[in-house]
């Protein structure tokens, strides 16, 4: 995962986005109505149950995490034709509006007004714009909101199936990251509250943001984009 890899330090950098898709998930299945804010197979499956009335789902709330989710990703999608020769660039530009979506989400749970709906928003469309960007980046393994084939890889491609078991390691950092961002935000929605949640996401997307700046004038291989 350092520069010499092939892809940089690209790896740590959507390792730490996993992480605050977790922490984001948690705030919002737990407290925002049963919806998920990145996780859009789940949103799909939960408005199929609204939809035949089951209890404790909301058709509003999932058709606004997906419109507000698409956004994201048709602005993830802009950034990326625009800066995507430059994976630095890309990563650091899709970060900076995380940064800002994320600290309006976080800004109004503090405010405490038109909370429901209006952090479904803002968070799906920071997480659009972070699935959007992490495609445009192609590291293997790395989508940092589904883990689906990440998991499907590690069995399917293991020695045990006859396959040559790309990148183990990273598929089980994924996965654990996955796990620990959604169980330390579930500890602190229950304990402490969803400020305490949207305040480490925000300060991790921070620390992912100041971590790309540093490499937006590299030219090193890992940079380049197609």
């Amino acid at each position: 995962m350092r520069s010499t890899s092939p892809d940089g330090p690209l790896p740590a950098l959507l390792l730490v986005l996993t992480g605050v898709t977790g922490l984001v998930d948690a705030v919002s299945y737990l407290k925002l109505g049963h919806v998920f804010v990145a996780n859009m197979t789940g949103n799909v499956v939960f408005l199929g149950f609204a939809v035949a009335d089951a209890d404790d789902f909301s058709i509003p709330a999932s058709l606004v995490a997906i419109a507000a989710f698409l956004a994201g990703a048709l602005a993830g999608g802009r950034i990326g034709s625009s800066a995507g020769h430059h994976r630095a660039r890309l990563l650091a530009s899709a970060t900076y509006l995380q940064i800002a979506l994320v600290g309006a989400a976080l800004v109004i749970s503090m405010v405490g007004a038109f909370v429901q709906y209006s952090l479904i928003a803002l968070l799906a469309l920071a997480m659009g714009v972070q699935n959007a960007a992490a495609r445009r980046l192609g590291v293997p393994d790395l989508t940092t909101t589904v883990l689906t084939l990440t998991l499907t890889g590690l069995a399917a491609d293991s020695t045990l199936a006859g396959g040559k078991n790309p990148h183990p390691g990273r598929r089980l950092l994924a996965t654990a990251t996955m796990f620990l961002g959604a169980a330390v935000g579930a500890f602190l929605v229950f304990h402490v509250g969803v400020i305490a949640v949207l305040a480490l996401a925000f300060a991790l997307l921070v620390l992912n943001g100041i971590a790309s700046y540093r490499f937006r004038s590299s030219s090193e291989t890992w940079t380049v984009g197609a």
